[in-house]
């Protein structure tokens, strides 16, 4: 995701595991007129019907992976969690396409600082492409909660889900700051206000923490 780097701005990495409350934490930043690229969002936008991304995914795993034209997200997160190997096949054909359109948004995004959700970013090994990482977290027993009423899952599936994931302890490691999200609503809106304060500070005074230090920058 290197294609944003040379923003002049503060960059945030946003992540958290399945059902932590990335998203409500990123329309909390919004909220606050910060602008959130979301990885999940261009993913969406680069595999639409007829796209050369959705083409290449299809070429590589099939047919199946399409419903009525379109992207069956659902099936293909299957197929990945069934063949870790195909993670990989598919990673190619979409991280250089998602990286580009981050870039294109962020360039015409205005703010002081940016906040780039990216689900997978402790995954992907993408701290380096941030100044300081946001983990959101919760106990596990409520993700596996959250994913059930979300999704209509069972609670075998949720759990098979957050495995494929980082485990908790690495990915709060690779934070500079964290959310605890196990709380009242109003709970995490103070908490992301709080973050939100930080970053405006730390984003006036430049230079900013050195990217790719995931989890040993101190705090603003």
């Amino acid at each position: 995701m290197a294609a944003f780097a040379a923003d002049p701005r503060l960059r945030i990495g946003l992540t958290g595991g399945i059902g932590s409350g990335k998203s409500r934490v990123a329309a909390e930043f919004r909220r606050h007129g910060v602008p959130v690229l979301d990885a999940d969002d261009a993913a969406r936008a680069i595999t639409a019907a007829g796209s050369p991304a959705l083409a290449q995914l299809v070429e590589r795993c099939g047919a199946t992976l399409l419903a009525d034209g379109q992207l069956d997200r659902r099936a293909l997160r299957e197929r990945i969690f069934a063949e870790p190997r195909l993670r990989a096949e598919v990673e190619a054909v979409l991280h250089p396409s998602i990286s580009a359109k981050l870039a294109a948004d962020a360039a015409r995004a205005p703010g002081p600082y940016l906040v780039f959700a990216v689900p997978l970013l402790v995954e992907q090994d993408l701290a380096r492409e941030f100044h300081r990482v946001l983990v959101v977290d919760c106990p596990e027993a409520l993700q596996v909660a959250r994913i059930v009423a979300r999704d209509g899952v069972t609670a075998d599936s949720a759990r098979r889900i957050i495995a494929a994931q980082a485990p908790r302890a690495v990915r709060r490691a690779a934070a500079d700051d964290l959310i605890e999200n196990e709380g009242a609503p109003e709970a995490l809106e103070a908490a992301v206000e709080r973050v939100h304060r930080d970053y405006l500070a730390l984003s006036a005074l430049p230079p900013f923490p050195p990217a790719g230090r995931g989890g040993q920058n101190s705090r603003p």
